[in-house]
């Protein structure tokens, strides 16, 4: 692992563990779902990725709560598993999300990001609640750190390295 690896996301594997097939990683990676968790990992059948990490903001028991926090954007995190190598190199994209009568509507026509991106959406709401106090009637905070870190576990815990891919292929 370079000097440089902690400013571009890279994670090596974990000391002393040997590679596991990647067959193993795959069923783990998709193992990390969960319906408290607000992403999923899905398999990609388009040939552009082995798999998908996404926020579930289309899944109706989510798009309420990323509603409320007024998201504009959303990011996915497409893993490719590179079996001799022993590394996973992932790439994100950034998509622009319009909310209409509260519900999500992904856009890429207003703007559309690959590469690598750290970003942090955060905030709070307050009203007046049933006993007519006023206070604070949701909070939330979506990073993604959030979507990529448990990934990155995973892989380094399966002796593979994660390798974040900017330009070039994936």
């Amino acid at each position: 692992m370079g000097w440089l690896d902690w400013m571009s996301g890279a994670k090596a594997p974990k000391e002393g563990v040997t590679p596991a097939v990647a067959t193993d990683l795959h069923k783990a990676l998709l193992a990390v779902n969960r319906s408290s968790a607000p992403f999923i990992v899905r398999e990609e059948n388009t040939g552009s990725a082995d798999l998908i990490a996404e926020w579930k903001i289309v899944d109706a028991g989510w798009y309420e709560i990323f509603g409320r926090a007024h998201l504009t954007k959303v990011a996915r995190v497409l893993l490719r598993l590179d079996e001799i190598q022993k590394e996973v190199r992932s790439c994100d994209e950034i998509w622009s999300v319009e909310w209409h009568a509260g519900v999500p509507n992904l856009s890429a026509s207003g703007e559309y990001f690959r590469g690598q991106q750290t970003s942090i959406e955060f905030g709070a709401g307050y009203a007046f609640t049933e006993e007519l106090q006023y206070g604070q009637v949701y909070r939330y905070r979506f990073s993604t750190k959030e979507l990529k870190s448990p990934l990155q576990d995973i892989v380094s815990n399966h002796g593979w390295r994660w390798r974040p891919v900017a330009f070039g292929k994936l």
